[in-house]
């Protein structure tokens, strides 16, 4: 009958009961010694627990012995024709590896190690982000002033020196985490290849002419002295500036206002963050759709104009009253102009623009065409001068006037024009104001906004095209899509020079006397090459007669001598650099990776610069997905800070600290597995709590790994696993489970969900497994006939799955695995998880009706063991009634007698003898307890439906206690079972 109930409907969720507590044949009494050696007890060397020490120690035995270091080579050199590829975001060689690093470079390891479990040929190449500033400052921190004297070559040695010692520390601790790479084949942007393939992109770029030199405002970093990108920002939410209320006076009324404003009494009022730019106003700028007013101050008696909606709030700020004279749209203060307010000589016209807010401030923009991005716009539209009056360190210069001239803008200099607004009359309030603002993302000081000479990229022109590439890509989070579609949205440009030493020149040359740039494809060809054969230093080192030979100058259109041209000192972007990694790693024009994995920083960073480097020059986008993680905070979710003593170093937790107690090593698996259990596409929480919860997870897991590996002695898979056929309905149905786990845990892997395999592989082995599964086949593994075909069903699925287990797991917890595997009682000189694929399932094991047959006998067991909370189900006997039907029909397929011990039913329920029936009984004892209930079949989506009414009827155990088993089960307390009999039968006498 079960076969034909097999063949029916589709399997639902099992609710699994509660599991049996009764003693094991293993705890026996004194009394009982004479039976030990017979009972089958788990035999396995496989430790439950390993000490924090021992397991530093185990790990890197394993390493060795399995081959880690060996293992991204051989899989290179399989036949196939499935590729994987996750290119590598490549690392800042600048310090100590992180516990960012950790997150980071584990979650690559785990989906490369599952996609070459799965038969892939992963092209996985680590990289470092070599050149750059913050590498510069930390070489030259230790030498003071001196630094200052070094030449660039003094500094870019010292730099790569630096870098190099950083990468080795960094490779060493990937290492150490069982990341999978040829470590001995890395990229390195320093590297003269790669400088050279950077260079070549650069000049495809700007030959396309997405690459241009400008003078316009940029971000600037003081006290770095270079242009900065926006990726290179980290903005201060507490930064506080003295913003000032200031008036423009009108020399010029508006046309359509001439009637209501004299030029002698009106200004237009004007509120700034940065006085220190007001001396480079060059306009003031308006919202034409928005509404202004004409305000008479009721202190003073003075006119002003400034937006409808900021009337009120303005005055009380000012502590005055306002009385509004008239209301207009803001077009009508078209082709009016001002008085600058520090310098007598010049005007400023009053202009419409589209960023001006309401948001804060008077609704009237001061515009400085050097010293902000929309006042840029403004003064490209309007043909203003765009006029720099800041140096590099940040200092006034010259043109600024003998008053303001070698003051810091951000301090003194600041100060000095606030001052001179109140000489002028000009100031009407000063006040402290809190606002987020940008800072150096290596020097932590704020920047300034500047108008220079740099290289840019076009991404105005890039952004439609970039935009639609990245419509194709696939994001994990798909939100994280979103959000870098709108930072495309919003960039116009890149600066992708800098005023460094440390980096890869910028290969241009510049005409001595009229500064005009040379590039062309023979000068850019002849650097490459030197670069490709002797690095990027040929830039410092060789003579300019070298670097432009007279003949490439020829070839180059130039009738000039290679001495009227010196060589430009800028290098480019650190983002430049990494973001044409693809072009290194990646190489062919159409072929893309299928992973860019890293930080939500990123978004802005790598991940764009990867995309507009490659959409210029091969106009597709690098990477088919793009997984977003977020970033580490600790337990209490505060940025770590060594001051405030929350910073987790990955050493530490693997190996300890000074003090063991306080800061006890817990390998490296641990530390992989908090990464695989974290939300990662959220901040993730780490400290000591999270280690312990992770340390006592694996030790579950060791648990139930050395139960089944204990049972699986003398037992081998080739020789002694039933066909699935031949074995318990229960054991099949365990089999039905593991396929099921399989399915889902692979699919989690290929979603990225790491967290969700974790949480798969919890609930198997302490639901499915622990509680459930193996609470059930203890008496039969350990008192059935070693050779039973019983015991060697369940031993079967035991085989079966800790080898599904253990692959599920293996990517995270590559050491463990390996350990496992070594422990295996039947596999000699095995080849380990990682070389023997992933995971071997079948689909003959989800056969539907299997979960029916066991939910039923759940829900008897359920309704028993609800009955004797804290007792052991073993002292009892079971009646169970049950009304003719499907149900019954299941029931039977557990056990075709009326009366058993030991069928599959019997087994399920955990009791010493179960009865199955399908009437009560006329002769019930009167210490019986009955229960009732009933259970629903669903079979064919719900076409077949059939509730049925039970009785589980529940009764002392009638017979003796079995010395052997401990089951109720015997007719003399001194004389083993029929069961145990059996199994100990020609053995030896009793």
């Amino acid at each position: 009958m079960l076969c034909a109930l097999l063949r029916l409907g589709r399997p639902r969720v099992l609710y699994i009961g509660r599991p049996c507590t009764r003693g094991l044949a293993g705890e026996q009494p004194a009394e009982n010694v004479r039976y030990r050696d017979t009972v089958l007890l788990p035999q396995t060397d496989f430790p439950a627990r390993v000490s924090g020490e021992q397991q530093t120690i185990s790990e890197l035995q394993i390493q060795e012995k399995c081959g880690f270091s060996e293992l991204y080579s051989w899989q290179r050199e399989r036949k196939t024709k499935k590729e994987f590829c996750l290119h590598d975001g490549p690392p800042y060689a600048n310090g100590d590896p992180h516990v960012g690093h950790a997150l980071n470079k584990i979650l690559k390891d785990i989906t490369n190690r599952f996609q070459m479990m799965r038969g892939y040929k992963v092209n996985y190449v680590p990289g470092w982000d070599c050149h750059g500033l913050p590498i510069e400052l930390r070489a030259l921190a230790d030498l003071g002033e001196e630094a200052q004297n070094l030449s660039a070559m003094d500094i870019r040695q010292k730099a790569k020196d630096f870098a190099e010692r950083a990468i080795e520390k960094q490779k060493s601790a990937f290492v150490r985490w069982g990341v999978m790479a040829d470590w001995n084949n890395c990229y390195y942007t320093f590297d003269k290849k790669y400088e050279a393939k950077q260079l070549n992109v650069f000049y495809k770029m700007h030959e396309k002419g997405y690459i241009y030199r400008d003078y316009k405002p940029v971000f600037w970093s003081p006290s770095a002295r270079t242009a900065l990108a926006e990726a290179e920002l980290e903005y201060n939410q507490q930064h506080t500036s003295r913003a000032v209320y200031t008036k423009f006076s009108l020399v010029k009324s508006p046309p359509k206002l001439a009637p209501l404003t004299d030029t002698s009494s009106t200004s237009v009022l004007v509120w700034t963050t940065q006085p220190w730019t007001i001396p480079a106003n060059q306009a003031v700028c308006y919202m034409p759709e928005f509404e202004y007013s004409i305000v008479k101050c009721l202190n003073t008696g003075e006119h002003y104009i400034l937006a409808a909606d900021r009337v009120e709030l303005t005055a009380v700020t000012l502590g005055t009253q306002f009385e509004v004279i008239s209301t207009f749209k803001g077009t009508d203060l078209e082709n009016g102009v001002c008085a600058h307010p520090t310098i007598p000589e010049r005007q400023s016209p009053l202009l419409p623009a589209n960023h001006v807010t309401m948001a804060k401030g008077t609704g009237l923009v001061h515009t400085a065409p050097a010293h902000g991005i929309e006042d840029y716009s403004v003064a490209s539209l309007h043909q203003l001068p765009v006029d720099c009056i800041v140096d590099e360190n940040g200092f006034f210069t010259e043109a600024a006037g003998v008053d303001l001239q070698n003051k810091s803008v951000l301090t003194e200099g600041n100060e000095t024009v606030i001052q001179m607004l109140q000489n002028t009359k000009s100031l009407l309030k000063e006040e402290l104001f809190e606002h987020s603002y940008p800072y150096d993302w290596r020097t932590k000081q704020p920047v300034i906004i500047r108008a220079s000479k740099q290289w840019f990229v076009n991404t105005a022109s890039l952004k439609t095209r970039a935009q639609e590439a990245l419509k194709k890509v696939k994001f994990i989070p798909a939100s994280a899509g979103s959000r870098m579609l709108e930072m495309l949205d919003r960039r116009t440009y890149w600066c992708i020079s800098r005023q460094r030493s440390w980096g890869v020149p910028i290969p241009v040359f510049y005409h001595k006397n009229t500064g005009e740039p040379l590039i062309s494809r023979h000068s850019i060809e002849h650097v490459i090459k030197m670069v490709d054969e002797h690095g990027s230093d040929v830039w410092w080192t060789l003579p300019l007669e070298q670097l432009l030979p007279k003949d490439v100058l020829r070839q180059a259109g130039s009738d000039a001598d290679p001495a009227d041209y010196s060589q430009g000192h800028d290098v480019l972007d650190i983002w430049f650099d990494s973001g044409i990694s693809w072009a290194h790693v990646i190489g062919d024009a159409d072929q893309t990776a299928d992973v860019y994995m890293e930080g939500k920083d990123q978004l802005g960073g790598w991940f764009q610069s990867s995309l507009l480097t490659s959409v210029a020059t091969r106009k597709n986008a690098p990477y088919g997905t793009v997984v977003v993680h977020g970033f580490t905070l600790s337990e209490k979710g505060e940025k770590m800070s060594k001051s405030v003593g929350n910073v987790v170093d990955p050493d530490v937790v693997i190996n300890g600290g000074q003090d063991k107690t306080k800061e006890p090593p817990y390998g490296a698996d641990v530390l992989r597995w908090w990464v695989a259990e974290s939300n990662v596409f959220t901040e993730v929480f780490i400290g000591p709590v999270v280690l312990n919860s992770a340390r006592d997870d694996i030790n579950k897991l060791r648990n139930t790994l050395r139960f089944m590996l204990g049972n699986l002695a003398n037992f081998h898979p080739e020789t002694d696993s039933l066909p699935t056929k031949e074995m318990y309905v229960l054991d099949q149905y365990m089999l039905h489970v593991l396929q099921d786990y399989t399915s889902k845990v692979t699919q989690a892997y290929k979603e990225y969900d790491f967290g969700k395999v974790i949480r798969l592989l919890t609930t198997l082995i302490t639901r499915d497994l622990s509680s459930f599964y193996f609470s059930i086949i203890k008496d039969r593994l350990y008192c059935e006939e070693q050779k039973s075909p019983k015991r060697r069903s369940c031993q079967t699925v035991l085989a079966t799955g800790v080898d599904i287990l253990v692959r599920s797991f293996a990517p995270v917890l590559p050491h463990l695995a390996e350990e496992v595997f070594q422990h295996l009682p039947y596999t000699k000189e095995s080849e380990g998880v990682f070389r023997t694929g992933w995971i071997h399932s079948s689909s003959v094991w989800k056969k539907p009706g299997l979960e029916e047959a066991i939910e039923g006998a759940c829900a008897l067991r359920d309704s028993f063991l609800g009955s004797i909370p804290g007792k052991n189900a073993v002292e009892y006997d079971v009646t169970v009634v049950i009304e003719p039907g499907l149900f019954f029909e299941l029931m039977e397929t557990l056990q075709t007698e009326e009366s058993s011990s030991t069928s599959q039913l019997n087994e399920l329920m955990m009791s010493s003898q179960t009865i199955l029936l399908s009437s009560v009984p006329l002769d019930l004892p009167s210490d019986a307890t009955i229960l009732k209930g009933t259970f629903t079949i669903n079979l064919e989506g719900g076409d077949i439906c059939e509730e049925t009414a039970y009785k589980v009827i529940v009764q002392p155990a009638a017979k003796g206690r079995c010395p052997r088993c401990r089951k109720y089960t015997t007719t003399s307390s001194l004389t083993p079972c029929p069961r145990c009999l059996d199994a100990i039968a020609g053995k030896w006498s009793t």
